[in-house]
C-alpha cells in the first residue's frame, strides 16, 4: 500500500501512548501529506465532518513474527486472547485504525486531536466518520465490556511550572490512563514517559500515579 501522509505528534516513543484513540483529547497531531497526495481537491468536503478514521502502520512490526494469541493490557497482561479479538500491533499486517477529532484543515494539512500515534507514523488512508453507520449503541464489547477503561488519580510531587496549562493537561490525561505495564507491581519502580522535550518520571502505588520529576531534556 502507498503511504499518503505522515503524522506529527508530541510523542517520540511508544511508551506512554494512549492505548486507544480519543482517550487523551489534549494529545494533538498534524497530518502532513506526501507531495504526490498533497492536493486540496482530495480534501474537498472533508471540512464538513467532525471526526475521521485514520488507517496507519504500526512502527516496529512487520508481521513476520506475529502470534495467534496476545496479552491485552486491558486484562493486565496476564491472560491470552486471540490476536483478532484484540487491537494488538503484533499482527499479520501491522495496521492501526484510529478515530480522531478533526479540529481544522489549514494549508492542505489536517489538525487532529485524541491521537494515539508516535511522531512520524505513516498513514495509508483517511475516511470520514459517519454517525449514521459507524455508531452502534447496541454493540457488544466482548471481554472489553467487563474491563471498562478506568482512570487513575495523578499526583504531582514536583514543580510543574515549566509546562503550559495545555501541556500539563495533556500529561495528566496520559498518566490517568496509567501507561505502566500492569503486570509489573514494584511500587518503587520509576518509569519515564517522553512528551515533547520533557521526560516525565513517575511511579505507581495503590493504583495511583505519582509524578516524581519532570525534566526538560533540551535544557543542558
Amino acid at each position: 500500500m502507498k503511504i499518503i501522509a505522515k503524522i506529527k505528534t508530541d510523542m517520540k516513543e511508544k511508551f506512554g501512548l494512549p492505548r486507544q484513540s480519543g482517550l487523551v483529547p489534549e494529545l494533538k497531531g498534524k497530518i502532513v501529506f506526501e507531495p504526490e497526495y498533497k492536493d486540496e481537491n482530495a480534501l474537498r468536503g472533508l471540512d464538513g465532518f467532525s471526526h475521521i478514521w485514520v488507517i496507519w502502520r504500526f512502527d516496529g512490526f512487520d508481521g513476520n513474527k506475529w502470534s495467534p494469541t496476545v496479552r491485552p493490557p486491558r486484562l493486565g497482561g496476564n491472560k491470552r486472547m486471540g490476536v483478532f479479538a484484540t487491537r494488538s500491533p503484533n499482527r499479520p499486517n501491522p495496521i492501526g485504525l484510529s478515530l480522531l477529532k478533526l479540529d481544522k484543515i489549514e494549508d492542505g494539512e489536517l489538525y487532529v486531536s485524541g491521537v494515539d500515534m508516535m511522531d512520524g507514523t505513516a498513514i495509508y488512508d483517511i475516511k470520514p466518520y459517519l454517525k449514521i453507520s459507524d455508531c452502534r449503541p447496541d454493540a457488544i464489547d466482548g471481554f472489553a465490556e467487563d474491563t471498562a477503561e478506568q482512570t487513575s488519580n495523578v499526583t504531582f510531587e514536583c514543580d510543574t511550572d515549566m509546562l503550559t496549562k495545555a501541556e500539563l493537561k495533556a500529561v495528566k490525561q496520559m498518566l490517568e490512563q496509567d501507561p505502566h505495564p500492569s503486570y509489573k507491581t514494584e511500587p518503587d519502580r520509576l518509569y519515564g514517559m517522553k512528551y515533547k522535550d520533557f521526560n516525565v518520571r513517575f511511579y505507581v502505588k495503590d493504583a495511583c500515579v505519582y509524578v516524581k520529576e519532570i525534566k526538560n531534556d533540551s535544557v543542558k
